[in-house]
């Protein structure tokens, strides 16, 4: 039988078949040829006993993908989360958040929550921040339902990775996609005694059954990891059609003059909080020691 791995911890794996979730073990056959299997993995497993509850996981099946963070395979996008308020967003780390998914290949929504209780000068200055990048923005109350409906029709036929720091509402809007997603956790917390209120590892949840949502810990820093200043513009695609104006062929944008990007900037063109996180990142990569 053929199925997907929505969890997996201490050694077991827990497969969505169309006969349910199965408990299975991975074969030994993995281990030596260094292959570990991931959440999202498509697998083929055999039972082992005849209740058809457990199993072994007998083949990984190809992937599509296989990100790092999350250890995670198969994945087609990433909805990622913040709050309008209540935490007031973090620009920098929300910046951090679209680049890390997108050096992964993986497109981004964004999605803010908690409009209910955000004035609408708030959302329209995110409008303003982020309207202008090429990513589709959407905002939601997870704790009054609204806009659960079109985040659904975002998710549809896909596994998505939901991704954002802690604080932000995304187990409630989780809940309100998956209302089944509190007590699975609160199952699989009992069997291995650990909480149930904190995410601590990747795990999947089947909204359908080619439907996928993966819960993820909130971060609240991330590296960018080894990529080198150059590449920092290409993650802001919103810089690409005014590059032209540039003076000099590979303008950072940040102390050259006659640049299209800078030029762009002053009229209003590109929003300031974009750009300004650009420098602070462009500023970090610059000064990052390299061992």
């Amino acid at each position: 039988m053929q199925g997907k791995i929505v969890k997996g911890i201490a050694g077991f794996y827990y497969v969505h078949t169309t006969a349910g979730v199965i408990e299975c073990k991975a074969k030994g056959i993995f281990r030596k040829d260094k292959i570990k299997p991931l959440v999202g993995d498509n697998v083929e497993i055999e039972f082992v006993d005849e209740s058809g509850s457990t199993g072994n996981i007998v083949e990984i099946l190809p992937r599509k993908n296989a990100l790092i963070r999350p250890a995670a395979a198969n994945i087609d996008q990433a909805l990622v989360i913040f709050a309008i308020v209540r935490p007031n967003p973090n620009y920098n780390l929300l910046d951090r958040f679209l680049i890390t998914m997108e050096k992964q290949s993986l497109p981004c929504v964004i999605c803010f929550n908690k409009k209910d209780i955000a004035a609408k000068e708030d959302a329209q200055e995110l409008i303003r921040a982020y309207g202008g990048c090429g990513y589709q923005v959407l905002f939601v109350s997870g704790t009054m339902q609204q806009g659960i409906r079109e985040i659904r029709t975002y998710l549809e036929g896909k596994t998505t990775v939901v991704a954002g720091p802690s604080g932000v509402g995304k187990s409630t809007i989780i809940n309100a996609l998956y209302p089944q997603a509190n007590m699975e956790t609160g199952e699989i917390s009992r069997k291995i005694e650990r909480g149930k209120h904190t995410t601590r590892h990747a795990q999947l949840f089947a909204l359908s059954d080619d439907t996928f949502i993966m819960d993820t810990p909130g971060f609240t820093s991330l590296s960018l990891g080894d990529m080198e200043k150059e590449e920092l513009q290409s993650f802001y695609p919103e810089f690409a059609e005014y590059e032209r104006n540039c003076r000099f062929g590979g303008c950072a944008h940040i102390s050259e003059p006659v640049c299209g990007v800078k030029d762009a900037l002053a009229q209003g063109k590109i929003s300031r909080v974009r750009y300004d996180n650009y420098a602070v990142l462009y500023e970090e990569l610059k000064n990052r020691k390299k061992y």
